[in-house]
């Protein structure tokens, strides 16, 4: 592996230790996929809050490749189409959701070439491998989360408004840019709790990282100046956005779709999660459960009237 200070930042946070219950619930979520199974990875709400009970604990299953996860070949070509599938977990009295993504689409998907933001907005933030089958799988997953921050940066970057801005604003704004990119029921003041839960840790990574970024930067303590002569990478960069927004928005509604058969319960799921994040009392109905898919195309225009989701 190549020896970068990122790479060793993101080896360093990736083994710190978990409550034990968590690497207990990956092992079991790794032992349903036999030899296909390569490593899990722990993150989200519950990784910062350390609260398990009465949470819905979130990991991705890094798999081998989908024909080899999934005995039932309609999954493998969903997750192969659009990738991930996710399903519901339960182990020892917690629940989770987990996604399954192979090796080469989670190093795909955590760069600038991928077609939406999902993977490597996720991964610009902490996690945890909390379960590994060998040495191998542990450096891929290393190397393929490394291409999230400097991606998650070069954005915001490109759309900031001056020259010079701190570097926890300059993470701020990228992760605000990656809200507006799918459709969530987030607080409008989310980007900046995320960094403001671990301002050293985002003010590391950030000066690991921005020598990274296609448009050129450099940095003094905490503040990052672009360089001169960045107009070129700066368009390119931003001419990218419209189309991660309108492809965003459509595959957070197709994975739903999706959902209907891959996540039982999931309907109930999405309300929990909505009324969770954005403060509001959504009520799933019976017809609802019966027929998710149009349960949830009739709840949509609500929510984005109410300003549930954006």
């Amino acid at each position: 592996m190549p020896d970068t200070a990122l790479l060793r930042l993101i080896k360093a946070e990736l083994v710190e230790a978990v409550d034990p219950r968590i690497s207990d619930f990956a092992a079991a979520i790794a032992a349903d996929y036999g030899d296909a199974a390569r490593s899990v990875l722990f993150y989200g709400s519950c990784l910062r809050s350390q609260q398990l009970e009465g949470q819905m604990l979130d990991f991705y299953l890094i798999v081998s490749d989908y024909d080899a996860a999934f005995p039932d070949s309609w999954k493998a070509r969903a997750n192969r189409l659009l990738p991930p599938n996710v399903f519901p977990a339960q182990h020892n009295g917690l629940v989770a959701k987990y996604a399954v993504l192979s090796e080469a689409d989670f190093h795909r998907l955590n760069r600038q070439e991928a077609s939406a933001v999902s993977v490597w907005a996720r991964f610009a933030q902490p996690s945890r491998l909390v379960w590994q089958s060998d040495a191998i799988a542990a450096e891929q997953a290393v190397l393929a989360i490394s291409g999230a921050t400097p991606t998650l940066l070069n954005a915001a970057l490109a759309h900031t408004s001056v020259e010079q801005m701190s570097m926890l604003d300059l993470w701020e704004k990228g992760f605000a840019l990656t809200y507006s990119a799918e459709l969530r029921a987030e607080r409008s003041d989310r980007s900046a709790s995320v960094v403001e839960f671990s301002p050293q840790r985002y003010s590391e990574f950030g000066h690991a990282a921005l020598p990274l970024t296609s448009i050129r930067n450099t940095r003094d303590g905490d503040n990052v100046t672009l360089l001169p002569g960045q107009r070129a990478a700066i368009m390119a960069e931003r001419r990218r956005w419209p189309g991660l927004r309108r492809r965003g928005k459509l595959l957070t509604l197709a994975r739903l779709a999706k959902a209907t058969g891959t996540y039982a319960g999931g309907i109930d799921y999405i309300a929990w999660k909505i009324n969770r994040h954005a403060g509001t009392d959504i009520e799933v109905k019976d017809w609802q459960r019966r027929w998710p898919i149009l349960g949830a195309i009739v709840m949509l225009p609500r929510l984005i009237l109410r300003g549930a989701i954006k």
